[in-house]
């Protein structure tokens, strides 16, 4: 694919995943993930020709410029695109495949003091969303969803959709939602296990309450304990 090609690619990218995209000056004049990326792909040329100093350099300016740090040693595939940018950091064996959407903050960070591959490995059509850490030489399948805020040092298996600090596995999010980036309706593993511990709960307290008539027991109702049950539970209600 020549660099023409390729240019007109990455601009094509950001009006099919930027509804604020206006026209082609804007995103030429205006887009720091663009910029980012096309001084990654000059830093990283030099980078595998051994010239390290000059492809520092060329991403040290890159971070100056747009407040997204990309070691240029990390491989970027195609259709890559930060949407604002600021604060992203993505580290020198990080390797991201094709059509790949972060937002800021974002970060591809090592675990380990060793040489060698220490950072994520994104697979295609990964989605992190803003403030999300990646750590270590881990695998995120293609198409999963990270949600915004969590810390993620598991593989991560394709489609799956990670909430939480640290993240963790949770289900219901349609494929519908995944292809609106609807973020807001992210699921949350961790009220879902509440909720079914709460119906545990609630089920087991009917069963005794039968036994107890059954057998003419009459216990005395804790009331202090209903009323933080209660607060539990409208403190992870589904809204």
């Amino acid at each position: 694919m020549n660099l023409f090609k390729l240019l007109k690619e990455d601009i094509e990218t950001i009006f099919k995943k930027d509804p604020a995209a206006k026209n082609v000056v804007e995103v030429l004049l205006c887009y720091p993930g663009l910029h980012a990326i096309w001084f990654h792909r000059l830093a990283h040329w030099f980078y595998t020709k051994k010239f390290y100093v000059i492809a520092r350099l060329i991403s040290h300016i890159s971070r100056f410029l747009t407040g997204i740090e990309i070691h240029p040693g990390a491989k970027i595939g195609r259709r890559f695109f930060i949407d604002h940018g600021m604060g992203v950091v993505i580290g020198e064996t990080a390797e991201i495949g094709d059509d790949v959407l972060i937002y800021q903050g974002v970060v591809l960070g090592g675990t380990t003091l060793n040489k060698g591959k220490r950072h994520p490995t994104i697979e295609n059509g990964v989605v992190i969303g803003a403030g999300a850490i990646v750590l270590g030489n881990i695998r995120v399948g293609a198409n999963a969803r990270i949600g915004a805020g969590s810390v993620v040092i598991k593989d991560v298996p394709s489609g799956a959709t990670v909430v939480g600090v640290p993240g963790r596995i949770g289900l219901g999010f349609t494929p519908e939602q995944i292809q609106l980036l609807e973020h807001n309706k992210l699921p949350d593993p961790i009220a879902e296990g509440f909720e079914f511990i709460l119906k545990e709960i609630n089920q087991l307290e009917q069963r005794v309450k039968k036994l107890e008539s059954l057998e003419g027991i009459s216990a005395q109702i804790d009331e202090y304990f209903e009323q933080k049950k209660k607060e539990i539970e409208e403190m992870f209600e589904k809204k």
